[in-house]
């Protein structure tokens, strides 16, 4: 059974989103998305400075199975990358929710109420 974190916000393409004390909203993908895909080999990160409108693929990651692509599931730049998953792509199958993380983003708008709490994301990968 995949976790869930009860604090974050969940999108229906398995990305994970945690707002910050600074307003700084931290996005990954779920546990249950890296469990799919396998052992990640690689990441393709967005560039910071770099402004996305929800929906939009903005990142790229490689597992031994397939390459999957993120989407920015919030409006806003990107602030900060975790550049320890270039070296370490498989911190995100050991850590998804903590040392995975993949970049962080100053919202352009709130858009936040949209998205999926827990219990509609698990209800969501449990079909």
């Amino acid at each position: 059974m995949s976790e869930v974190p009860s604090e974050l916000k969940y999108t229906e393409s398995h990305e994970w989103l945690r707002v910050g004390d600074d307003g700084l909203i931290t996005i990954g993908i779920s546990d249950h998305a890296q469990a799919l895909l396998g052992d990640l080999v690689f990441v393709e990160l967005p560039e910071p400075g770099t402004e996305f409108v929800a929906g939009d693929e903005c990142c790229v990651v490689e597992s031994v199975k397939a390459a999957s692509d993120v989407y920015m599931p919030i409006s806003g730049e990107v602030v900060e990358v975790n550049e320890s998953l270039v070296d370490e792509p498989e911190m995100i199958n050991s850590s998804p929710y903590d040392n995975g993380w993949l970049f962080k983003v100053k919202p352009s708008a709130n858009e936040l109420d949209e998205l999926m709490d827990a219990d509609a994301y698990l209800a969501e990968i449990e079909e």
